[in-house]
């Protein structure tokens, strides 16, 4: 979520960047896992794939004042 391009980064991500440790569930299973930031490289590769799966984000990124961080989350 992009708290829709407001001004400021929503409260989930400021708190993964304060904590990024997470547990995820996928249908029944349930795993830790770790999040961090893309880098830019990989915020840009993967963009177009965001905008394809939820096409909103694209009007959310040119409406902020602000980059729409991308979070990485990897199975620990």
């Amino acid at each position: 979520m992009t708290a829709s391009g407001a001004d400021r980064h929503p409260a989930w991500y400021l708190n993964l960047a304060a904590d990024p440790a997470v547990t995820l569930q996928v249908g029944t299973e349930t795993f830790p896992a770790i999040t961090r930031r893309a880098t830019p490289a990989e915020a840009d590769r993967l963009w177009p794939a965001v905008v394809a799966a939820m096409p909103s984000y694209a009007a959310y990124r040119a409406a902020a004042d602000r980059e729409i961080p991308l979070v990485l989350v990897t199975r620990t």
